[in-house]
């Protein structure tokens, strides 16, 4: 790599250690022969393509833009250097086989998408490919293919991925390339790292770090275009097969639950939860009683009340008197939630990520990137407390303040209320501890946990698979347990019990503060176990991958919330879709039945329908069918159902049943209009994503003895 430092400012800070080379055969097309290396290529190519940016970001008329990057691709375009094929047996995601370079590839513009599903930067690059294949598809000739290369050992399980591919709603292939072989063939050195391909399997671009929205719509736009004009595109389709209808998709169920928090509310204890794969918040009792809904399914980024407010994928959750902070991840923004008034508004945050790391703004106009976590921190100020809220910035490896009155801070700094402010953490990604906040380096905070009689706030520092610390009284940050120490080593992780650096964690994301033991509790989120730390970095395991018994298993635990007063854990047991309750006096461990009030299960939408039977009674069958007015369509491979709430006396041989089968109803004798109801619960499709819809079909039958005994309807249910 010629210049390295440029690669930092574009996010990309996940440096791989050096592998050697495994060489492997080139992959020989037609008109692709092995004459140059494609390493050497890619080598070349990264540090040019930052040239390409630069000169393109120094005009402001496209056309010129345009030609640029023409030139550009007509001169790698005629290189001889070309992809290998993906190497075979590996295993795929969101197709029905393997993708083949030469078979599938061919005639398009590819782009290769090397992450790792740890990695912020990596996440924050699936919003910019979302983009470009909403607006050229398949058909138009571009494809893109995730190459997962794990970082951590427990990535390179298939069903981990599979579950980040239906959390984070990836669409396009993936395949698991456990190996690196695809990584190592063609030299790719960090995450994310964006490698874009001519119809013939040629590079042309090499992407490091993230940030490129702009110059990839205008990279694949003048691709398509001179390709196209060489008669080198092809339309043909890939066998695509979504992963999305795997998941426990319901309205009625948690999906991907992220983050816990125990509060009290009007002097009754309640349990918050982060439905992240839901979009919205949950307050319910500690029996798992839900009492508020708070947000709807769909992501988007809408302030309102209960039931019109949105989020998109929240995170963290913290709470104030009556009020609920929430770290609302993917819309980058801290949200509040308002338990008098029933209402939703954003605090900080425009919606859009940002690549601020310094901050100092009021309110909304002070933009975030990916915040995970919160916590309230009671500022000592004089003879008073102050509240600060503590946000842990995934997005840029910092902790920030946002400062709900005005504080005199550290060092006597004045801060006026409402502003957000970046007070832990240079940006650098490293595990980096000093006795200055802003020249200790972190690495993805997602986890935090206040200790308030310490005065420390403890956090998950998940990329360097360590717990650090901040100490409230002047800032300084020091480690507790798990990493190396050496500030630069990211990949030091591993599933051991010990004392501080002895300890090996491995991408924890959950903490919790137990103020009885003085211990803090770990989400060991890739280990899939529970365990705990003391003051002096004594970690050991507790719970989790068998332990106490063979049926405790967790998978990936994200969030923790300890009640004090009944000495129980609270765990979100993210991939397995569930609240676990743990008894820390006899280590008994249940499932929180999550109790739904009937109406946040209402319907996205009523059908009426009238029919006459005879009053003498006989047979009515029901077909069904489903036409979109927009963009949706039916998931082929999920399952799409519907149930009969039959009327008294009424008979029939199924009362639940699919999509393509009728329904079939045995009416008995008598005079009276009857109604009703069938339930229809389908997976609907975009395509970035599936979303389920409840929809009631009401049916209103009328008696007429001069009507027939035999009626079949043929209903279509027009669905915008």
């Amino acid at each position: 790599m010629k210049n390295l430092s440029n690669m930092m400012s574009y996010g990309c800070l996940r440096l791989l250690k050096r592998t050697p080379f495994l060489s492997r055969s080139f992959w020989t097309g037609d008109s692709c022969a092995e004459k140059m290396n494609v390493r050497e290529v890619i080598e070349d190519l990264t540090q040019v393509s930052i040239e390409v940016r630069q000169e393109v970001t120094s005009v402001t008329n496209p056309r010129e833009k345009e030609k640029i990057a023409l030139r550009h691709i007509k001169k790698y375009a005629a290189k001889d250097a070309c992809a290998n094929e993906f190497q075979k047996g590996l295993e795929w995601f969101n197709v029905s086989r393997s993708i083949s370079m030469r078979q599938d590839l061919t005639g398009k513009i590819c782009i290769l998408d090397f992450f790792t599903y740890c990695c912020i930067n990596c996440m924050h690059i699936l919003p910019d490919l979302a983009a470009l294949e909403k607006k050229f598809s398949i058909e138009d000739g571009l494809v893109v293919i995730g190459v997962h290369s794990a970082k951590f050992a427990n990535e390179k399980d298939s069903s981990k991925i599979l579950a980040a591919v239906q959390r984070y709603n990836i669409a396009h292939p993936v395949v698991n390339d456990a190996k690196l072989s695809m990584w190592q063939d063609i030299g790719i050195v960090c995450w994310p790292s964006l490698v874009i391909l001519g119809p013939k399997g040629q590079p042309l671009f090499a992407l490091v770090g993230e940030g490129h929205r702009e110059e990839m719509f205008l990279y694949i736009k003048v691709a398509l275009a001179y390709f196209k004009s060489l008669n080198e595109i092809s339309d043909h389709s890939l066998p695509l097969k979504p992963s999305q209808h795997l998941l426990p998709v319901s309205k009625d169920t948690l999906l991907f639950p992220g983050k816990i928090h125990l509060a009290n509310i009007k002097n009754k204890d309640r349990m918050v939860i982060a439905d992240t794969g839901n979009n919205r918040i949950l307050i319910m009792d500690l029996k798992g009683k839900v009492e508020h809904v708070v947000g709807g399914y769909a992501p988007a980024f809408r302030d309102g009340n209960f039931q019109t407010a949105r989020f998109n994928a929240p995170q963290g959750i913290c709470s104030l008197g009556d009020e609920i902070f929430v770290a609302d991840t993917e819309n980058h923004a801290i949200r509040k939630i308002d338990l008098v008034l029933q209402t939703v508004t954003t605090l900080v945050g425009t919606g859009e990520q940002s690549h601020d790391y310094v901050g100092g703004n009021v309110g909304k106009a002070q933009s975030l990137s990916s915040p995970w976590d919160v916590a309230i921190h009671h500022h000592k100020q004089e003879e008073k407390s102050v509240p600060v809220l503590m946000i842990a910035i995934a997005g840029t490896h910092q902790i920030w303040g946002f400062f709900l009155e005005d504080t005199i801070w550290w060092k006597k700094k004045s801060i006026t209320a409402g502003t957000c402010i970046a007070i832990v953490g240079s940006g650098r990604e490293e595990n980096r501890n000093n006795s200055y906040p802003h020249a200790a380096g972190l690495a993805q905070p997602s986890g935090l946990a206040l200790a308030r009689e310490k005065n420390m706030l403890f956090f998950a520092d998940s990329e360097s698979s360590s717990v650090r610390v901040v100490h409230l009284d002047d800032g300084k940050v020091s480690g507790v347990c798990g990493g190396d120490r050496n500030p630069g080593n990211l990949h030091d992780f591993g599933d051991i019990d010990g004392r501080q650096c002895t300890a090996k964690l491995q991408h924890p994301l959950g903490l919790a503060w137990d103020s009885v033991d003085s211990v803090v509790y770990i989400a060991d989120t890739y280990n899939h176990k529970i365990k705990k730390v003391d003051l002096l970095g004594n970690c050991r395991t507790l719970y989790g991958a068998g332990k106490p018994t063979a049926n405790h298993k967790f998978d990936e635990p994200s969030g923790l919330a300890v009640h004090l007063g009944s000495r129980i854990i609270y765990v979100a047991d993210t991939n397995n879709h569930r609240i676990v309750s743990i008894n820390l006096e006899d280590n008994k461990i249940d499932t929180i039945s999550v109790d739904l009030p009937s109406e946040t299960t209402q319907s996205d939408g009523t059908y009426k329908f009238d029919a006459e039977v005879s009053s003498d009674g006989g047979n009515l069958e029901i077909a069904l069918d489903v036409k979109f007015m927009n963009d949706l369509k039916l998931n082929s491979d999920a399952p799409q159902r519907w149930a009969v709430n039959l009327p008294d006396k009424w008979t029939t041989q199924a009362s639940k049943g699919d999509l393509k089968t009728p329904i079939t109803l045995n009416i008995p004798k008598g005079e009276l209009t009857v109604e009703f109801i069938i339930s229809l619960d389908i997976i609907t499709c975009k395509t970035d994503e599936c979303i389920p819809k409840k929809l009631d079909l009401v049916f209103t039958i009328r008696r007429n003895s001069k009507a027939q005994s035999k009626v079949k309807l043929n209903e279509i249910l027009e669905i915008e």
